[in-house]
């Protein structure tokens, strides 16, 4: 029955075991039927050996507990092999990231590294070993080598030192960083196309549409004639120079960064699309009443209220003039030229308040001075201690507000009471300073206080944004 038995389950296997050789279409050979034949003979004579083994021997039962116990120890010794390979050859555990002691901080880092494939993917993971996560990066191509702009979340444990010597690791060099904010997180597409509509909207937008482009930087305007400029403009590692569409030349400096092509090229875009527009800014008429009961009409002014501006200075008087120029006026015709200065477009804003019958009565400037905002008023005698002022300056530092600048500073005499009092009803934090007589207020520009400053001028009728 022992000898049927194994014969049996001999032949079912032998049966039913497919191979790859059998597959439709090929050739069926008799070499291959001897083979298998041949096979089955000898795995029956086997089994029939080892039958007779166990069977008839004097040790049989041993033979056949012995044969059970190696075919356990096999299998035993096979399942600890095989874990212990998979153990040598697993990978090793990533690096625990590091913990974040104060949040997360946003930076602005600019490296050069080489221009070779493999580049950017080290400086990655070089950063990414930190900790760090790359929100945004942009290429600015070099003669040699690149200079890629990251935007950059990292632990608030990080110090710019540690970012440096990580970039470095990463192979670049050269690196630059600075803390970025909420408003870096603009993706670059949507910066530009933003300042190009409203550089198409106001030819006062360019100054501060360049700066808001490159960054912090300083942007002076030279008159036609004080210096020639290329009509490509010119780049000069870290001083830009473009030709001003209104004539004379835009000098663009930023010592502690150097521009790159690429930024170059877009600011040279961006003053030719002023240029391909030509001179243009939003007109609207707020009327406004005064506390007096005053009515006077505040809008944009010009180049076009030159004759205006020109006629107030005459209506002014000396100590007047003498207080809005920071010294005695002995040519009249210099502050009529220079009038022309206050009124252009590239030198900052200006709001004009006219009375009721035509006449210009006061004039408030917010002019661009480098990296920082000057606001001064000129009110004719007449119409001052009315408000008119107050009123004019609020309007200004709410536009420097909306320009993205964060204090204003005024020039003046410790004895012009009324612009001291202009400046403290603003209700900002204010520093003095006072050097020979000279007394310098600066307010500094809060996001808090910028709501307020709106609603204070939204009383008024039409009292919208006057730019």
């Amino acid at each position: 029955m022992i000898r049927q038995h194994q014969f049996v389950r001999v032949v079912t296997m032998t049966d039913t075991d497919a191979t790859p050789t059998d597959a439709p279409g090929r050739a069926h050979h008799w070499r291959r039927d001897l083979a298998e034949l041949a096979a089955l003979f000898t795995a029956v004579a086997a089994a029939d050996c080892v039958a007779d083994t166990v069977v008839h021997g004097p040790d049989g039962p041993a033979l056949l507990a012995g044969s059970a116990a190696a075919l356990l120890a096999t299998a035993g010794f096979h399942t600890w092999w095989h874990r212990r390979r998979a153990r040598s050859t697993a990978p090793a555990p990533a690096p625990a990231a590091p913990e974040e002691t104060v949040g997360s901080v946003l930076w602005r880092m600019r490296t050069t590294v080489r221009d070779a494939p493999g580049s950017l993917a080290a400086l990655c993971l070089a950063l990414a070993g930190r900790g760090v996560d790359i929100l945004a990066l942009q290429t600015h191509p070099l003669t040699e080598g690149t200079v890629d702009e990251l935007l950059l979340r990292a632990p608030g444990g990080l110090t710019s030192d540690a970012l440096t010597r990580a970039a470095e690791a990463g192979g670049g060099r050269a690196t630059w960083l600075e803390r970025a904010d909420a408003h870096d997180l603009v993706d670059a597409p949507t910066r530009v196309l933003d300042l190009a509509t409203r550089t198409a909207l106001d030819s006062a937008e360019l100054p501060l549409a360049l700066r808001r482009l490159l960054g912090r930087c300083a942007i002076r305007s030279a008159p036609a004639g004080a210096s020639e400029v290329p009509a490509e403009g010119e780049w000069r590692e870290t001083v830009l120079r473009l030709r001003d569409p209104s004539g004379g030349t835009i000098t663009i400096e930023r010592p502690h960064l150097p521009f790159t092509p690429t930024e170059f090229a877009r600011a040279r875009a961006l003053v030719e699309l002023d240029a391909r527009l030509g001179p243009r800014f939003p007109r609207r008429d707020d009327v406004l009443t005064l506390p007096a009961g005053d009515e006077v009409t505040v809008r944009r002014a010009d180049t076009g209220d030159l004759a205006a501006a020109r006629a107030m200075h005459e209506r002014c008087s000396p100590a007047t003039l003498a207080l809005r120029y920071h010294g005695p006026v002995r040519d009249v015709a210099a502050a009529d030229r220079y009038l022309g200065h206050l009124l252009g477009p590239r030198f900052g804003r200006t709001l004009a308040a006219y009375a009721p019958s035509g006449r210009l009565v006061a004039l408030g400037h917010l002019l661009w001075d480098g990296e920082e905002t000057e606001v001064a008023l000129l009110v004719e005698d007449a119409w001052q201690r009315r408000g008119v002022g107050a009123e004019l300056l609020r309007r200004l530092v709410v536009m420097a507000a909306e320009a993205g600048c964060e204090s204003v500073y005024a020039v003046t005499r410790a004895s012009n009471t009324g612009m001291v009092a202009a400046m403290r009803g603003l209700g900002l934090p204010l520093d003095y300073q006072v050097e020979e007589g000279t007394l310098v207020i600066t307010a500094r520009v809060t996001p808090a206080a910028v709501p307020r400053l709106t609603a204070g001028r939204a009383r008024n009728p039409g009292a919208a944004n006057p730019a």
